[in-house]
């Protein structure tokens, strides 16, 4: 397999220069979206660029110490982006998303690191940062709709929720049904993924890998330990931050401290 063709700046930049398409679209049928396509890409390569340069200097320092401190730094901010997404207080609910990120993710992490890949120094950061970040950032969008739809449904069906309170129920047998729901909505994306994947899609960590001169079934490898860890750290993580998000949201009279805010 060759190396990885490398790309100029100049070459990055004409590039580019195709999201004038976006740019005429928005145009076209007056979407009012070219200051977000233009706020969104200038700091996406910003962001990134820093976040290169950041990575050079990490993987080059290489310690470990560091690496789970940056690991850290990634998770609170990752439970901080999940309320965000859905405009819930952070005061309530941000013990409970951060303890099931922390919980999905210690394990699969050594799992990975300790028992599978084995790199050395255990915690390297070629492995760790890159790995992390995949898992935490495949189970942000699955957060946010879980606990955008539980708490919609505690607005939707308050009736149903206030009348199995009336026949005796207790308040989390009465929210059930909605962490049920709420549940399996967020994990409908990913196992659509799943079932497409290699037919309809090509992952991009494999189509990066094999890019860069991987052979194709070692990205195969690689590619399937990552969509099986993804897959249980959004399991883990979505049902722990919905089964807590629920004890620290209702008070045990039943009664809700919290609302979604809507736009």
């Amino acid at each position: 397999m060759g190396s990885t063709i490398d790309i100029s700046w100049g070459q990055l930049a004409l590039f580019m220069s195709v999201l004038f398409i976006p740019l005429l679209i928005n145009r076209r049928f007056e979407l009012r979206l070219g200051r977000d396509i233009s706020i969104a890409v200038i700091r996406m390569t910003v962001q990134l660029i820093l976040v290169g340069l950041y990575l050079e200097f990490l993987f080059e320092l290489n310690s470990p110490l560091l690496n789970i401190l940056w690991l850290s730094v990634m998770i609170l901010i990752g439970a901080s982006a999940i309320i965000g997404g859905v405009k819930l207080p952070k005061r309530v609910l941000y013990l409970p998303v951060f303890t099931g990120l922390i919980i999905a993710i210690t394990p699969l992490m050594l799992i990975l690191l300790a028992l599978l890949l084995k790199p050395q120094p255990i915690f390297s950061a070629q492995y760790t940062i890159p790995l992390a970040g995949m898992l935490l950032g495949n189970s942000l969008s699955g957060n946010i709709v879980a606990l955008q739809r539980l708490f919609s449904a505690f607005e939707e069906k308050r009736m149903e929720y206030e009348g199995v309170l009336a026949l005796g129920g207790k308040p989390n047998q009465a929210a059930y049904p909605f962490v049920q729901s709420a549940l399996k909505q967020s994990l409908a994306p990913i196992l659509a993924s799943m079932t497409t994947t290699g037919l309809v899609t090509l992952p991009g960590m494999m189509t990066g890998q094999i890019l860069g001169g991987s052979d194709p079934m070692v990205a195969i490898k690689y590619q399937l330990v990552i969509l099986v860890a993804i897959f249980v750290m959004l399991s883990v993580s979505v049902t722990i931050s919905l089964v807590l998000s629920v004890r620290s949201s209702i008070e045990p009279t039943g009664f809700i401290k919290i609302r979604i805010n809507k736009p």
